[in-house]
């Protein structure tokens, strides 16, 4: 699969007009070689030459990266005594893997992410610069079969960990207790059915109406309350590629606005995965849910987008944004969430994950909707 998409990005090298690349970002390095590394402040530095690959990483990776990739070249740098050759750290080696390409060669790099201090020696070795991020994120828009079979596994075990904690829900606990719930269970359930892979996971649980609209914070020690609000917001991934599944629901009867505007975020969502399909503009799918929430009065408080991307990265283009032109094609992926966020009210947002086939999209998280579910 790695050396497929190797060979497949060399073969665009003409069109690209580059000779070599080099990748930093860390999700792109795992799409292209499987090395899935805990970066902090030891750079990794993935090149891409004509015939070569070449890896730059810290001593405490290169095991890790020997067993998960089939790299030509690795350049090994460390940090003690006894193993450092004349105090060479990252940009020295970054210098030789440098010398690997051809003079005056022009290098693919991806603009958004490759530090400034890389640019710079690569530019003042005579070679030009290239920005090839839009072309490696529209390589990544399309899932192959592999990952499309993973990312369905990562949404059965997403809502199996939001129904566990959902089961749960009732006041007295904190917003991280609510969260462990479903943490319990998606560990014991990966240990069971998926033993020596890889397990990534992120969830919040943001309740109150101040808190729930925001969209994005971290769960905390706030207690839940009897009424209460509640967005449970997860994402599991399991062995790099990710689904997506929240609800919003309440602990106690919900006020009669927020059933009204409960209801509006859920027939906002229920139709665009209705509507969505292969050959719809991601705008024209944005417009879906924006139409609803406007004719209910409620467009100016819809924050965000419809929908996005999801695959390696918990967010990834394509976007489902008013601007977005981009006609959709079988294999994309994406979490469906417009959401509403009324102040005094609280912030209202389901999402769910769903492949797009020529049959359809096709739902692969699962969990009730319906307010009569969400009541607690």
């Amino acid at each position: 699969m790695y050396d497929q998409r190797l060979n497949s990005f060399r073969e665009d090298f003409s069109n690209l007009e580059v000779d070599a690349a080099i990748i930093f970002n860390f999700e792109n390095q795992f799409y292209f070689t499987g090395l899935k590394a805990i970066t902090y402040s030891r750079p990794i530095i993935l090149g891409i030459g004509e015939e070569k690959t070449h890896f730059i990483i810290p001593s405490l990776e290169e095991q890790h990266a020997k067993a998960k990739t089939n790299v030509d070249n690795y350049y090994i740098y460390h940090e003690t005594k006894m193993y450092s050759k004349n105090n060479e750290n990252y940009l020295d080696y970054f210098s030789q893997l440098l010398q690997q390409f051809p003079a005056h060669a022009r290098i693919g790099i991806e603009f958004s992410t490759l530090p400034v201090i890389l640019r710079d020696m690569i530019v003042n070795k005579g070679f030009s610069l290239v920005n090839i991020d839009q072309y490696i994120t529209k390589m990544r828009f399309v899932k192959d079969n592999q990952e499309l079979n993973s990312i369905r596994e990562a949404g059965k075990l997403v809502s199996l960990a939001l129904k566990e904690s959902l089961n749960h829900a009732r006041q007295g606990i904190t917003e991280i207790e609510l969260d462990q719930f479903g943490n319990t269970v998606l560990f014991k359930e990966v240990a069971k059915k998926h033993p020596h892979s890889t397990l990534d996971y992120f969830v919040m649980s943001p309740s109150g109406i101040a808190r729930t609209n925001m969209p994005h914070v971290f769960s905390n020690t706030r207690l839940l309350k009897k009424p209460d609000i509640i967005i449970h917001s997860r994402q599991v991934a399991i062995n790099g590629y990710r689904a997506e599944c929240e609800r919003t629901f309440f602990i106690g009867e919900p006020t009669t606005e927020q059933k009204a505007v409960f209801s509006i975020a859920i027939k906002a969502q229920n139709e665009v995965l209705n509507q969505i399909k292969v050959g719809m503009k991601a705008s024209e799918v944005n417009e879906v849910a924006r139409v609803i929430i406007s004719e209910a009065g409620l467009e100016e408080y819809m924050n965000h987008r419809t929908g996005h991307g999801i695959g390696i990265g918990l967010h990834e283009e394509p976007s489902l944004r008013f601007d977005n032109e981009l006609s959709l094609k079988e294999g994309m992926v994406f979490c469906v969430e417009p959401g509403i966020y009324v102040p005094e009210v609280g912030g209202f947002r389901h999402s769910d994950t769903v492949i797009l086939t020529n049959n359809g999209a096709e739902l692969i998280t699962e969990y009730p909707r319906n307010i009569e579910h969400l009541i607690f």
